[in-house]
């Protein structure tokens, strides 16, 4: 990466003469400020410089009104090669006296206010001039010299502490806690060609298990390879535990768990609010510990990771952030502004207008599984390797959206599209009708519908909004289970 310094190049200070001029010389309009000296004011006859009197140092000096002692030559000018001094009265004065930098200040001569006023301006206009390269060093040394009474505000970068802490609640201390438990998953598939892809993850408990999402190491999941690889360049082999196609998450384990490790800790989605801080950590494009941030742009938005009408497409009913999510994102913590996870990122919105999780790169629009969801999946996944769904026991049309999930007449295979003496048959439910709402979430679409059935658990109470031959009732569903992906 290559880096431009913008501006006007300053041009190079000429040398000053060593001796005045045979005739005399008006001074030119950067050496005295129009206006800014009475005329009635005649500067004071210099005085002799000595011989042995050489430029020292480094900082260059202003033209000003002459003061009663001697001083060095400002840099950038040659010094006389003799012992000649100036005439009393003659050009050039010699400059005032200029204390190295952070040496304390001498005592300031008294003179006339207005004097002092357009010594000062000639100062930093001829620092401007002659020496941009340290123009803010110029800028503090000016306002140092000042006699008002105030004191410069400016801080250089020398006197910046030298540890300095974030506090608690910055987005630094925040990612500076949770990186050592976010890692980088590199997955291999077991064919020939070993294709794979990088994806994020991040610590669950001490026994060494890393949630993920499913997509993350499908790839790897028969006969391929793991490794996950934390913040501080350590990699270890993993396994896979389980996968929850459905839902889009994962479970490894370390096969090799090291001592010491930290899980992040778990937020409670369902008391996120639309406008709360969001912090993203991922390898986006395989850049390992990238923190991005921004907010809780939308909840329980419907997102399917592919068109919605093939049976391996992941549903969510996700939270949406603005944090900017990558690919090599997926997998990761969505962290609120306290540092516990509210979501794993798992998809992004496309500008081809479906959802997915290999798209170009970021718009703004991201999605991440609600972590109410990921850990009741996770937990199941870890204590089974299998995962388990909730169900209504009816199909609904996939490709119809703004009117609500209308049950299909017939189900796949022919089959009954409503399971007799299941959750649906039981609660009245019949072949065309159409579900608008889904506990207290309107339903506009088969994916919506499933996205919000599955943030409930099997067993669980919903109340149900459908309607039938132009009238709207409503039901209670007793959901029921299915075991594994089918």
């Amino acid at each position: 990466m290559s880096t431009e310094n913008e501006g006007t190049p300053v041009p190079a200070d000429p040398a000053a003469p060593s001796a005045p001029p045979t005739a005399p010389v008006p001074p030119t309009s950067l050496d005295k400020p129009t206006g800014d000296t009475p005329s009635q004011a005649a500067p004071a006859p210099a005085p002799e410089p000595s011989p042995q009197t050489a430029p020292q140092g480094d900082e260059p000096t202003a033209v000003q009104t002459p003061v009663p002692a001697a001083a060095p030559a400002a840099p950038y000018q040659t010094p006389a090669p003799g012992p000649a001094a100036a005439p009393a009265g003659g050009w050039p004065p010699p400059p005032p006296a200029v204390p190295a930098w952070g040496a304390p200040q001498p005592p300031v001569p008294p003179a006339a206010p207005r004097r002092r006023t357009g010594g000062l301006v000639a100062a930093v206009l001829v620092a401007s001039l002659v020496a941009g390269g340290i123009g803010g060093g110029i800028g503090y040394w000016a306002a140092e010299r000042g006699d008002n009474g105030f004191s410069s505000t400016t801080v250089s970068s020398g006197q910046a502490p030298a540890s300095f802490k974030r506090e608690p609640g910055t987005v630094a201390a925040v990612a500076a806690k949770a990186l050592p438990s976010v890692v980088t998953i590199q997955a291999k598939s077991g064919g020939q060609e070993g294709e794979g892809g990088t994806g994020t993850g991040f610590v669950y408990d001490k026994e060494g298990h890393i949630v993920t999402n499913n997509h993350v190491v499908a790839s790897a999941a028969d006969g391929g390879t793991l490794s996950v690889t934390f913040s501080d360049g350590k990699t270890y082999d993993a396994e896979v535990v389980g996968r929850a196609e459905g839902y889009d998450v994962a479970v490894l384990k370390l096969k090799d768990a090291p001592k010491g490790l930290t899980p992040l800790p778990l937020g409670d989605s369902d008391k996120v609010a639309v406008g709360d801080s969001t912090i993203a950590i991922g390898a986006p494009f395989g850049l390992s510990n990238t923190v991005t941030t921004g907010i809780v742009s939308a909840k329980n938005r419907p997102v399917a990771s592919g068109d919605g009408s093939g049976g391996s497409n992941s549903y969510m009913s996700a939270l949406q952030t603005d944090a900017s999510i990558n690919p090599g994102n997926s997998g990761g913590p969505l962290l609120d502004a306290s540092g516990a996870v509210i979501g794993i990122n798992s998809a992004i919105q496309s500008t081809s207008g479906g959802f997915g999780q290999s798209q170009a790169g970021s718009i703004g629009l991201g999605f991440a599984i609600p972590v109410n969801q990921a850990k009741n999946v996770a937990q199941q996944l870890i204590k089974t390797g299998k995962p388990v769904y909730p169900v209504i026991g009816a199909t609904v049309n996939m490709n119809e959206k703004g009117q609500g999930a209308t049950i299909a007449g017939q189900g796949s295979g022919g089959t009954p599209s409503v399971t007799p003496d299941g959750p649906a048959a039981k609660a009245g439910l019949k072949a065309g009708d159409v579900i608008t709402g889904f506990g207290d979430h309107p339903i506009d679409s088969g994916p919506t519908l499933i996205s919000e059935i599955w943030t409930h658990k099997p067993g669980d109470s919903v109340k149900i909004t459908y309607e039938r031959d132009g009238k709207t009732a409503t039901a209670t569903v007793v959901l029921g289970e299915r075991t594994g992906d089918s």
